[in-house]
């Protein structure tokens, strides 16, 4: 390097220096930075830590909505394991010839429409409705009504005995109980239980139901009563249906029932009322009903059976005949399953029933009713039905009728 680069090198590192020299902090300066520099940082840890406590409470608030929500889902979920919805309905059609005073036959009916809301409160608390809506129409001048059949609140003191208080069915006969479309033969429910238990028969008040032992039980219940306002004292025009009811005089029924071997249901019922006429009818006293029946099924094979009589008491109930009413009816069938296709069945069955709303009396009142046909279950809950009637009636200008009734039934 020639002797002026030299020279010119030396002069730009004598002036950085001088430079970085003057610039050069005194330590009262620096001290002076040092504290800035603190006052600085705690003031950034403040934030810090009010940036924190947001962020938590931010947090926690997700937190207390994704709780209050999954209890919400919960609460939700647990109401619809214990609240539960069912019903029941049934299209039928009928085409019978009659030569008595009413004439034929010929209509479309949607006879039933149903619908169960039950609610269980807790393991041993449970609530049991039945709204049902009969012909389509109820109203002024309408051919149907709207029923509450069922209401009831029932707890269970122990695993084999409970109590239940409202308004439900009386235990007695087959069908009074049970009588979805899909659970019976023939379109129409039969006329024994119809006009003598007489089926569908609700009250009001208390029971109490005890299991002695696996397949043997029994109930007792204290209720409302039947109230017969004279004429021909039908069992089945007495039915108050706990509608502002008579309640003058009550009724106490009583069922044991013995289910141990698969397939067989034996049962016997008595009902017991107080005064059959509320104690509006000089000469209508108590009455009493017996019934028995059995229902079998073996394999493919079924049979149902059943016998029932009222006693009533009084010279004015005695005077038209009517202090004895009866009625029994047997039914064989047989049932192939899977006879299509899966899950599809067809049953055929045939029934002899007989009853009397008179039979006190001398005259031949009787009324004889055969019934054949089939059902077809589309599906468990499904059912197509069809039947065949013929009745012959004691009483020659009484109404007979003959003829084809189909129908369509469900269950869910």
């Amino acid at each position: 390097m020639d002797l002026k680069k030299k020279v010119l090198a030396l002069a730009v590192l004598s002036a950085f220096s001088v430079s970085a020299m003057a610039n050069t902090p005194t330590n009262e300066e620096i001290m002076q930075m040092m504290k800035e520099m603190k006052e600085e940082i705690a003031e950034l840890r403040k934030e810090n830590e009010s940036l924190k406590g947001e962020v938590e409470d931010v947090a926690g608030s997700v937190e207390d909505v994704a709780v209050a929500t999954d209890e919400a889902i919960k609460a939700q979920v647990k109401l619809s394991n214990k609240t539960t919805i069912g019903g029941y309905g049934e299209l039928h059609y009928n085409n019978l010839r009659n030569d008595g005073p009413k004439g034929n036959k010929d209509e479309m009916d949607f006879h039933r429409f149903v619908l169960f809301i039950n609610h269980e409160f807790n393991d041993k608390m449970r609530f049991v409705s039945e709204l049902e809506l009969e012909h389509s129409l109820a109203g002024d001048d309408a051919p149907g009504e709207v029923e509450l059949e069922q209401a009831y609140i029932q707890y269970d003191l122990t695993e084999k005995t409970s109590v239940l208080g409202g308004l439900f069915i009386t235990p007695v006969g087959i069908l009074n109980e049970t009588h979805e479309p899909a659970t019976f033969y023939g379109v129409e429910r039969n006329d024994v239980e119809k006009n003598i238990i007489p089926t569908t028969w609700w009250e009001g008040g208390a029971m109490v139901e005890h299991e002695f032992m696996d397949g043997l039980s029994a109930n007792l219940s204290m209720t409302s009563g039947l109230y017969s306002e004279g004429g021909s004292y039908k069992p089945r025009d007495a039915r108050q249906k706990v509608a502002e009811a008579e309640a003058k005089t009550f009724a106490y029924n009583g069922r044991l029932k013995y289910t141990a071997i698969p397939g067989l249901e034996l049962a016997g019922t008595i009902n017991y009322q107080d005064n059959y006429c509320q104690n509006e009818i000089k000469g209508c006293g108590s009455a009493t009903l017996y019934e028995g029946h059995v229902v079998y099924n073996k394999d493919a094979f079924g049979l149902r059976a059943l016998y029932a009589i009222w006693d009533i008491d009084g010279s004015a109930v005695s005077a038209v005949g009517a202090d004895e009413q009866y009625g029994y009816y047997i039914e064989p069938s047989y049932r192939f399953n899977n006879a299509w296709t899966m899950n599809q069945d067809i049953g055929f069955f045939g029934r002899y029933a007989e009853w009397d709303n008179a039979s006190g009396n001398s005259s031949n009142t009787e009324t004889i009713q055969y019934n054949f046909g089939a059902n077809w279950w589309v599906d468990k809950d499904v059912v197509v039905k069809v039947d065949y009637q013929i009745q012959d009636v004691g009483n020659a200008i009484a109404d007979e009728y003959e003829g084809l009734n189909l129908g369509l039934g469900y269950q869910f």
